[in-house]
C-alpha cells in the first residue's frame, strides 16, 4: 500500500463530534421509511479496520480502497439525550485521511484486520447562524452528516445510525444537537431502542466480537 501524501507531511486533521448506535439484524423497512428517502448520498463500500494490536485511543481503517483513515479519540463531552427517542455517548475525534494509490488483497485479509461491508444512506445538514437546514455549498459552515448504514460481517447482518458533526470546534455540539432534533422529530419505530448499551464507535463494536483473523468471508 502506498499513500499519495508526501513523506513527512501531516495535515492538520479534521475535528469531529460523533454519536453512533449499532444494532443486530437486518435493517427494518420501517426504520428506512422513518429515516426518509431524501438523502444526500447513497453508497456501497467495504472498509477494513485495524483491531490488533489495540492502539488505544487511535483508530485506523482503510476506507473503501481509496483512503487510509486515522482517528484519535479526544474525550467525551457527555450524553446526547432525547427522551423517548435516543440516548447515546458523544465523542470528540481528530481525523486524518490519506489517499491510497493501491491496496493489495493481502492487507485486507491480514491478521488483525477486519472487513465490514456497508450500504450507507447519508443526509447532510448545515448550521448557519442559528439555523439548521440541508447542507449548502459553503465549506466553512458547521455541518452534520446523519448516516443510516446496513452492515455485513461474519455472515451476520447489523445496522447502524450515526451522526458526525464537523466544522468550527465551538459549533460541533450545537450542530450535532440541532441535526438530531430534526432527525428525531418523530420517535423511531416501535421496538427500536437507541440506548447507551448500543452506542459505540465501529472499532469498539468490532473488538467486542470474536474475529477469525485472516478469514475473508462475510
Amino acid at each position: 500500500m502506498t499513500s499519495a501524501a508526501p513523506e513527512g507531511f501531516l495535515p492538520e486533521g479534521v475535528p469531529s463530534l460523533e454519536v453512533r448506535w449499532i444494532l443486530p439484524g437486518q435493517l427494518d423497512t420501517a426504520v428506512a421509511a422513518w429515516f426518509g428517502t431524501s438523502v444526500s448520498l447513497m453508497e456501497s463500500r467495504e472498509d477494513s479496520y485495524l483491531l490488533r494490536p489495540d492502539l488505544g485511543a487511535l483508530s485506523v481503517k482503510v476506507r473503501g480502497d481509496r483512503a487510509l483513515e486515522v482517528k484519535v479519540f479526544l474525550g467525551s463531552p457527555g450524553i446526547l439525550d432525547l427522551p423517548g427517542r435516543a440516548r447515546g455517548r458523544l465523542q470528540y475525534w481528530q481525523k486524518w485521511s490519506f489517499p491510497v494509490r493501491s491496496l493489495g488483497q493481502d492487507v485486507k485479509e491480514a491478521a488483525g484486520w477486519q472487513r465490514v461491508r456497508k450500504q450507507r444512506r447519508t443526509i447532510r445538514f448545515s448550521l448557519t447562524g442559528r439555523r439548521i437546514a440541508r447542507a449548502g455549498e459553503r465549506a466553512d459552515d458547521a455541518q452534520c452528516a446523519v448516516e443510516l448504514t446496513e452492515l455485513r460481517i461474519q455472515h451476520r447482518d447489523w445496522w447502524s445510525l450515526g451522526l458526525e458533526a464537523t466544522g468550527p470546534a465551538g459549533l460541533l455540539r450545537t450542530g450535532l444537537e440541532a441535526a438530531a432534533e430534526l432527525v428525531f422529530t418523530q420517535a423511531p419505530p416501535r421496538g427500536v431502542v437507541l440506548g447507551m448499551a448500543d452506542s459505540m464507535p465501529y472499532a469498539d463494536w468490532l473488538r467486542a466480537r470474536p474475529a477469525p483473523w485472516g478469514d475473508a468471508s462475510f
